[in-house]
This record gives C-alpha cells, sequence and structure tokens, in this order.
C-alpha cells in the first residue's frame, strides 16, 4: 500500500533540521539554552514550518527532535508535540511572507533585561554602531526599542500583543519578562546576526547600568 503524500517536502524537511541542529547546538553551547528551554524554526513553504519538538535537550537535538507544523501550531506528520509557543513562531510566518527563520533563546543577559526593563516596557537602543546588523539600517544614527511584553502561558493573548505592535512599527525581535528573546530574519544567517547583535547590545546596555550610565 502506498503511503500518503506528505503536504510539505521531506527532502527539504531534512535540509531544515540539519541547519537547526547544526545552528542550535552552537547557541546551546554559548548557554543560551539552558535545561530543555528555547525553541527554533524554520519556514518549509506558505503554509508549513519545521520546529524544535517540545522537551528536547537543545544541545543534544537530533533529526527525530524537529517536527512540523501548519502555521495554526498543529502537528502535521507525526503525532508530536510541538513547542508550547509555536504560535509566536507561526505568526511571523503567516504575517510576513519573507521571513525564513524564528529564534528563541534564553541567555543571561537577555533574561536579565527582560527583568529590569519589563516596567518600562522597552529597552532603548540607541546611537550604536552594531544596529546596522538589524535590516533594513544603514546608520548607527537611529534608536530602535525592544518591546518586553509580560510573560503568559496564553500563547494567543501574546500573539495579539505582538501583531498589534507589528502594525505600529518595525521589529527584528522582542523580550518576554522573566523568559528570554524573540528574532527573526529572511534565512538562520540573518536571523542568527539579529540575535547576536540583541545580545551584544543588550549586554552593554546592562553594563551601563552597573557604572551608573544608565538609570
Amino acid at each position: 500500500m502506498n503511503k500518503p503524500k506528505l503536504p510539505y517536502d521531506p527532502a527539504l524537511l531534512r535540509k531544515r533540521a540539519e541547519s537547526i541542529i547544526s545552528n542550535v547546538r552552537e547557541l546551546a553551547q554559548l548557554g543560551w539554552t539552558p535545561a530543555t528551554s528555547s525553541n527554533f524554526s524554520q519556514r518549509l513553504d506558505g503554509a508549513h514550518a519545521a520546529i524544535t519538538v517540545s522537551g528536547r535537550d537543545k544541545g543534544r537535538l537530533v533529526e527525530d527532535d524537529i517536527m512540523v507544523v501548519d502555521f495554526d501550531g498543529r502537528a502535521v506528520g507525526r503525532p508530536l508535540r510541538p513547542s508550547a509557543e509555536t504560535l509566536l513562531h507561526t505568526q511571523l510566518y503567516r504575517r510576513f511572507p519573507e521571513i525564513g527563520c524564528v529564534l528563541h533563546t534564553h541567555s543571561p543577559v537577555q533574561t536579565i533585561a527582560s527583568r529590569l526593563y519589563a516596567g518600562q516596557g522597552h529597552v532603548r537602543l540607541e546611537g550604536y554602531e552594531l544596529l546596522k546588523a538589524f535590516e533594513g539600517n544603514s546608520t548607527h544614527e537611529m534608536a530602535i526599542d525592544v518591546p518586553v511584553f509580560a510573560n503568559t502561558q496564553d500563547m494567543d493573548v501574546l500573539a495579539a500583543q505582538v501583531d498589534a505592535l507589528l502594525d505600529r512599527q518595525p521589529l527584528w525581535g522582542y523580550l518576554i519578562d522573566g523568559h528570554g528573546l524573540y528574532a527573526w530574519g529572511r534565512s538562520m544567517a540573518e536571523a542568527r546576526r539579529h540575535l547576536e547583535a540583541f545580545e551584544f547590545l543588550l549586554g552593554c546596555e546592562l553594563e551601563l547600568r552597573k557604572l551608573g550610565a544608565r538609570g
């Protein structure tokens, strides 16, 4: 008996899984994915994404730890449980056809910054040369506000809050209070560039606070 045809390209899934595994292993080695935290995805096509299975050690991922979801966050092909935060990935793929990768990490820098700046609702990054790392920026003579959203287990609520902000301003990422950072891009390389730029810039802001240069 012939197996039913899958609604996505299995060869592309293997390629995406390989990309996620190799890149996430490097992020885990940096200490940005403690315990089984964090989640990572790449677009497969106009209706599906490859994403890490919930509860897996991100530093030891294998191909079976990468599953497929549709843009409503439902498992496709295998009855596995995706991350509880899958909707935060798929809302970006649905809204922006150009986005190809979403990365979510929990580094100490990201988590501490999310706590310190939760009260004001954003972290302002201004005048840094590395602001040019964010796609579309060509000068350091600018400022961006990195949103800090309240943590919640209700992903529909959080996704709606993110959507409302995306209606008003361009974003390359955001923080969740006491949680970590979401960053994305058109490719894995671009998403990592944004992620690493946020990590560096947030770290600078924390150091400036230690030195008394930030209120």
